[in-house]
């Protein structure tokens, strides 16, 4: 919330979404949020990809979203225990499709124009500080999204 409320001013007027763990997005909310947004971020627990289905996903046309920033792969107790218990009804196939390049393939075949995404299972703190600098340089300093990738490579 802080790092947000600090690049607030620098968000367009349309910006909106679903923020803490008050409520979990339903299918149509996630819809929604994707297809009406030139950027689209999720900042949460496990793979991105647990909490859409792929299915629906796969049956989206969402060209209109240029930018998807995926700051996802973070794991704790109670998150690990809902996954398990969700993945029990999944394929193999279905799973290894929610790993983060698939899941850039996936929201590039659907007309996503850019994806960044985190690569392994990291921690809240490490995400908070990948989005504090992917913020400050997309939007104080007006970086393109390779230059802001590549500063957070280094």
């Amino acid at each position: 919330k802080e790092i947000l409320e600090k690049y607030h001013d620098l968000f367009t007027l349309q910006w909106e979404g679903v923020i803490g763990n008050m409520c979990v997005p339903s299918q149509a909310e996630w819809e929604q949020l994707l297809t009406n947004c030139s950027a689209f971020l999720f900042y949460g627990m496990e793979r991105f990809m647990s909490h859409v289905l792929l299915n629906w996903l796969i049956a989206m046309n969402i060209p209109k979203c240029r930018l998807v920033i995926l700051l996802d792969l973070v794991r704790s107790q109670q998150s690990y225990q809902r996954i398990k218990k969700s993945d029990i009804h999944k394929s193999c196939v279905h799973i290894a499709l929610e790993s983060p390049t698939e899941t850039a393939m996936l929201l590039s075949l659907t007309g996503v124009g850019s994806v960044i995404a985190t690569q392994w299972y990291t921690t809240l703190q490490e995400n908070a500080e990948k989005l504090e600098t992917l913020l400050e340089n997309l939007l104080s300093f007006g970086k393109t999204t390779g230059q802001t990738v590549h500063i957070l490579q280094k």
